[in-house]
């Protein structure tokens, strides 16, 4: 019965991120007006008639920004986790299949990377790269691999020791069929919850790269760099830097929400379903 819960909760939280994927690929079609079009005649113009969330310094129309902009940071960001993911889990099933030296090698080399502050350390990555949005991208990457590559390592020093590991490899398996049948199969619920969750973490680290601008550049429509060309102007027009943000918030939340939903759902027993159990326990009689 609450798996069947969880289901419905994860399909309803799959709603608001469609739409929203759907809006960032198709988003050259449902621009009103053309985002990157410069009208001086009608800038800072209020958010209400012709312009939705009103315009900017040089008359461009924010609501078709925001649109052109979810292209950039929503696919931007996808891209991003992929190749996080990707790359963490290969090093974390490598070190924990392994094991040995290269086991002892992969994890210094992921606590070295751990040893700097995150945000900073992509700052310093993004400038020596000259910024721009793979810049961007590329610089994340290196930052958060070693979290994939941690877990990935915990689950597959987990799964190979369970029996039918060995029934393979007596079997004739060899070690990439191990992996790719067996190893891989049974740790990506866990990965796949864990880049899930992170979707929300990477759009603001991008977007927080972009408003510093180490990452996409003027005049491109992105959410981090849109609020950056407002910030002067948040106290005198503020929907500039509102429209923007508020758009990062609301897909934000619509993946947490999705990640959520999809980590119950894959672990029932988890501690956000033990926790609701013991509410719903505690209001009966």
């Amino acid at each position: 019965m609450r798996r069947k819960k969880n289901l419905v909760r994860l399909i309803l939280t799959l709603i608001p991120v469609t739409l929203f994927l759907l809006s960032a690929m198709l988003a050259p079609y449902l621009c009103p007006f053309d985002p990157d079009a410069q009208d001086l005649a009608s800038s800072l113009l209020p958010p209400g008639g012709r312009h939705l969330l009103g315009t900017d310094l040089y008359g461009r129309d924010l609501f078709s920004r925001v649109i052109a902009g979810g292209r950039i940071s929503i696919l931007s960001t996808l891209v991003l986790v992929g190749i996080t993911a990707l790359a963490g889990t290969a090093a974390g099933v490598l070190s924990g299949f392994m094991g040995g030296w290269i086991d002892a090698l992969i994890m210094r080399i992921s606590d070295l990377f751990l040893a700097f502050p995150g945000l900073v350390f992509a700052m310093a990555l993004a400038a020596v790269l000259h910024g721009g949005v793979w810049g961007a991208v590329v610089s994340l990457a290196l930052v958060n691999w070693p979290k994939y590559a941690r877990v990935a390592r915990s689950e597959t020093l987990t799964v190979r020791k369970q029996t039918y590991i060995e029934a393979a490899r007596l079997s004739g398996d060899s070690s990439l069929q191990l992996i790719f049948r067996h190893i891989l199969p049974n740790i990506a619920g866990p990965l796949l919850v864990t880049a899930t969750l992170d979707i929300g973490t990477m759009m603001m680290e991008l977007a927080g790269l972009a408003f510093l601008g180490l990452g996409a550049q003027p005049p491109a429509s992105e959410w981090g760099n849109m609020m950056s060309d407002g910030r002067s102007l948040l106290q005198t027009y503020p929907w500039i830097v509102l429209a923007p943000g508020f758009a990062i918030f609301l897909t934000v939340a619509a993946f947490n929400l999705m990640g959520d939903a999809l980590r119950d759902y894959l672990d029932p027993t988890s501690v956000t379903g033990k926790r609701r159990g013991r509410r719903r326990k505690g209001r009966r009689p």
